[in-house]
């Protein structure tokens, strides 16, 4: 299956997260956002490593269709390396894993190798020093700014130190990582995380909850634009 382009590294994207939207009619909640899409967020839970469980990739196949959109997977799970494989067959373009469930290098050694492009993520509480060893291996470095399992959280404050640091790192390396944060981003908080260093704004409540999920999404993209 053919890979969708991420686009320029570095440019602010606007990621919705389809783990808010109506599952009954997701295929239109997807297609309704699209012209203020430029990545689809697809949260994967397996109810082990985080305390929900959510899609896999039979859902992803399903949706394939209906967008055009780079589709973006973050794994919350366990053992993300057995559906690696899975996930890229079912249409997806890229696939983040976390580095708090270990074997990192050769995580990201196997989605390298089937075609992905290749995310790493760290919760809240996980420091920087985790995941600098491997930014010469990704493409995108995933800061969580909640705790993984559920949406609609409250915004952590606390993880912009991190995301200032990871950008400091990145541009004195040169390397074409792009940064994204996802938890709690609205149009109050995307001023902030913009700031931090930030290039890829995950939202899921703040645009699927909404009465006109694509007036949302253009609002969280002006905020980021004005905030660039």
């Amino acid at each position: 299956m053919t890979l969708r382009d991420a686009g320029p590294v570095g440019t602010l994207r606007i990621a919705p997260s389809i783990l808010a939207a109506d599952f009954g009619e997701l295929a239109q909640s997807v297609e309704a956002i699209d012209a203020q899409t430029d990545w689809l967020h697809v949260d994967v839970m397996d109810g082990h490593f985080v305390p929900n469980v959510s899609i896999g990739p039979p859902v992803v196949r399903s949706l394939r269709p209906y967008s055009t959109r780079f589709f973006d997977c973050h794994l919350m799970m366990t053992n993300p390396g057995s559906y690696l494989e899975a996930f890229k067959s079912s249409g997806a373009d890229g696939c983040t894993v976390h580095v708090e469930v270990g074997g990192t290098a050769s995580l990201l050694r196997d989605a390298r190798s089937l075609g992905l492009r290749v995310g790493l993520a760290a919760n809240p509480d996980t420091p920087f020093d985790a995941v600098a060893p491997f930014l010469g291996d990704i493409d995108l470095l995933l800061l969580m700014t909640v705790f993984p399992g559920f949406g609609g959280q409250s915004f952590m404050a606390e993880v912009m130190p991190k995301v200032k640091e990871a950008r400091r790192e990145v541009d004195a390396q040169h390397v074409e990582v792009d940064i994204e944060v996802d938890g709690g981003i609205d149009v109050s908080t995307v001023p902030v995380v913009v700031e931090a260093g930030a290039n890829v704004l995950v939202a899921g409540s703040s645009i699927f909850s909404r009465p006109v999920p694509l007036d949302a999404a253009r609002a969280l993209r002006e905020a980021a634009h004005l905030s660039h």
